[in-house]
């Protein structure tokens, strides 16, 4: 959980935020620090609505794993991609997984691919390699004209932000 708010924290710094969201994203982040995920829940779900990647990724992964809110994944599919689509890395890194499992939307090892490659491009340095090898899991799975594929969508593929 530590790398999630390291993450939130970059992230924070590099967005354009009024201060009154930045500060209601740090609320947030400190009761998921503190595992009170119903009112990190109530105040990342604004935020998300917004276009707020960082909010969207943290309810993503509350929806994934039931904190706070009722285990959906469909629900966190949907989060994830939100964020994911404009560009942020551990989303894309979490729907890559849930592509990878089927989880929340169908198994699709070519999606999974495409997602768990944009991920690793954009990795942190201290996890591009733990990504790597998850990347490469997936990977040793797939046909070459899969890997082809996922490929070709991940060099198509163009963040689109939230307005």
């Amino acid at each position: 959980m530590r790398a999630w708010s390291a993450f939130a924290a970059v992230v924070l710094m590099l967005l354009t935020v009024t201060p009154a969201s930045a500060q209601s994203m740090r609320q947030g982040v400190a009761a998921f620090n503190r595992q009170d995920y119903q009112r990190a829940s109530r105040i990342f779900i604004p935020q998300a609505e917004r276009g707020n990647p960082i909010a969207q990724t943290y309810l993503g992964f509350l929806f994934e794993n039931g904190r706070g809110v009722p285990q959906n994944y469909t629900e966190a599919a949907m989060w994830y991609r939100r964020a994911a689509e404009q560009g942020d890395s551990l989303a894309q890194y979490s729907l890559g997984l849930l592509y990878d499992r089927g989880q929340g939307v169908p198994r699709d090892v070519v999606e999974a691919s495409k997602w768990l490659n944009l991920s690793v491009a954009a990795a942190p340095p201290r996890t591009r390699q733990a990504r790597q090898l998850i990347r490469d899991a997936v990977t040793s799975k797939m046909s070459r004209g899969e890997i082809a594929q996922a490929r070709l969508r991940a060099l198509e593929w163009a963040p689109i932000r939230e307005h």
